[in-house]
């Protein structure tokens, strides 16, 4: 990613919250999920500390992730206050299908959209969690799931590729997303078997 053909602003922005090691991470990855939009700027972190230092690796999937989870869970908390307003206005002409997607799929409608990159509108499906009074267990579960396999798996290209992980994902994005699918695919089985009603004995 280079830098130099962002907005001056979002420039400064980055390096600040560079500066900042693993605090900058959550920080970013915050206000992404909350209030203000930085696209691709926490994958672009997540894979410059990892690269800088493999070891700390795990430590960067942390902060990005529990950044993620407490915007969102800002976000959540907002809408579920009195956000329909708030949802169809992120959602747009999408609205009803979101909403529909939301009741039928609530794990899924959280997951898959926190591993995709933009324009999908993450926070549409975040804001519909919380009009639609999602379970915050499946919520959060969902969401920890979706976005730390999505910045693991940078960080494990990070640390494999080094400076090139960039273009790896540049080139590859179809693969990078299929193989996070599959691994939302296979936790959401995994929790529908755990979490299923166990019939009552005779």
């Amino acid at each position: 990613m280079n830098l130099n053909k962002l907005p001056a602003w979002l420039k400064q922005l980055v390096l600040f919250l560079q500066s900042l090691g693993g605090l900058g991470l959550f920080l970013a990855a915050f206000l992404d999920a909350s209030v203000f939009s930085l696209p691709v700027i926490n994958d672009f972190l997540v894979i410059s500390y990892s690269v800088r230092a493999p070891a700390r690796m795990p430590y960067y999937v942390l902060m990005a992730t529990l950044g993620s989870l407490a915007g969102s869970f800002f976000l959540y908390f907002l809408a579920k206050k009195g956000g329909e307003v708030m949802f169809r206005k992120a959602a747009g002409p999408r609205a009803e299908r979101i909403r529909g997607w939301v009741n039928r799929n609530d794990f899924l409608s959280i997951a898959i959209p926190s591993i995709l990159p933009p324009p999908m509108p993450f926070k549409a499906f975040v804001i519909a969690a919380g009009v639609f009074q999602m379970n915050r267990r499946t919520f959060v579960l969902a969401l920890v799931l979706g976005r730390g396999f999505r910045y693991i798996a940078e960080g494990i290209l990070a640390v494999r590729y080094g400076d090139q992980a960039f273009d790896w994902l540049k080139h590859h994005p179809a693969e990078f997303t299929l193989i996070l699918l599959g691994l939302v695919a296979a936790s959401w089985l995994v929790t529908r078997f755990a979490f299923r009603s166990t019939p009552p004995q005779p």
